[in-house]
């Protein structure tokens, strides 16, 4: 990557702590949580970007409840810098806003849309490939995507359909991004070799990604753009609460990424960066044990992996624990998730960790917000 290259990392760090309930919480959602060692995910998110900027260039966004703890954990960003959504509006205002933010100061600035909550294991690779992308970003009105090369028929990710590779090889023309697909549909994109998956990261400058949405969300834009000229200013809050909850509600997936013109081409030219850094979007308790599993990070002779005061597991296979506080004994079980905290247990099959948001709702209809 060029030393010439303003490279600005977003972070995206809303969330409602509800899919590692009962460690998340509303104020301690994942992003914040230390799930596979002693740096919580958005510590482990800014140090592996700084070889390529510091924190003066680091932008977060977030909501309330997590901005007081995401800067206490990240001492030297500029608090400037940590944005507080009023009301969450989906990932393409959340860009939107840090492209219309960033244009002002340098509209060649090469932004890079980064989720807080995946791990990275090889992240000498993982740079490598990010100065890459970086790089084609900066070269023109390009949007870049980093695409995973898929291990399984995995039905929870999103994928790139992909078609010939660029002229020097660097990356692969996008033919369209495809949702979450069905079991079958997986199969066969895996079968087919020109599918990755959508990591979530996306490269681009700050003027291409900010006349991406001035072309497709044209009501959203107005909006966006007049919260950000009030940035800096005493009437930022007020201007922030005012107009952004009239934005529209949606990713920038949809919002950017998949729509084309009238001739059926996208605006802006559209690549896929393949890379393989062991990439792992931990969105569930089932994935956060394939992954320590998988990365030989915990797991005994059993499968059995154990966050606990001690343990004892008797013709017990494949089930996750985390119990600091608590010796854990285990008899004639397989595949369970058990989570103890001070206030609550959590105990799930492990096929139906998906389904841990349903409590948290459950919690909201009864009352019972302390636990919330």
């Amino acid at each position: 990557m060029p030393k010439s290259i303003d490279f600005r990392p977003v972070i995206l760090a809303g969330g409602s702590g509800t899919r590692f309930w009962p460690r998340s919480r509303r104020a301690r959602a994942k992003q914040v949580l230390a799930l596979d060692g002693e740096r919580s995910m958005i510590q482990q998110t800014v140090e592996r970007l700084k070889p390529l900027a510091g924190l003066e260039k680091t932008w977060v966004i977030t909501n309330e409840f997590l901005a007081g703890e995401i800067a206490e954990q990240l001492p030297g960003l500029p608090d400037g810098q940590i944005v507080e959504e009023p009301v969450a509006r989906n990932t393409a205002p959340a860009c939107g806003l840090a492209a219309f933010i960033i244009e002002r100061d340098n509209p060649e600035a090469v932004l890079g849309v980064f989720p807080s909550d995946h791990v990275i294991a090889d992240e000498p690779r993982f740079l490598k490939a990010l100065q890459r992308g970086i790089a084609l970003a900066a070269a023109g009105d390009n949007i870049v995507v980093m695409g995973i090369e898929p291990s399984r028929a995995e039905t929870g990710y999103g994928y790139i359909e992909t078609g010939d590779y660029t002229h020097d090889d660097s990356a692969l023309y996008v033919r369209r991004f495809i949702e979450k697909p069905n079991q079958v549909r997986a199969e066969e994109f895996v079968a087919a070799g020109n599918y990755y998956w959508n990591s979530g990261m996306f490269l681009w400058s700050a003027s291409t990604l900010a006349n991406a949405v001035r072309e497709h969300l044209p009501e959203t834009a107005p909006l966006l753009e007049t919260i950000a000229a009030a940035y800096g200013t005493p009437q930022f809050e007020e201007v922030f609460r005012t107009h952004y909850g009239r934005c529209e509600n949606i990713s920038v997936d949809y919002a950017v990424l998949e729509p084309r013109s009238a001739k059926g081409e996208h605006t802006s030219h559209l690549y896929c960066l393949p890379a393989e850094f062991g990439w792992n979007d931990l969105g569930s308790w089932a994935s956060l044990y394939e992954y320590q599993i998988d990365s030989r990070l915990r797991g005994d002779s059993e499968g059995n992996v154990a966050e606990a005061d001690g343990h004892i597991a008797i013709d017990a296979t494949n089930n996750y624990i985390f119990s600091p506080h608590k010796f854990v004994a285990l008899v004639g079980v397989e595949n369970l998730v058990i989570v103890d905290t001070e206030d609550a247990l959590l105990i799930v099959h492990r096929e139906h960790s998906q389904d841990v948001g349903k409590i948290v709702k459950e919690l909201s209809l009864t009352g019972r917000s302390e636990l919330i």
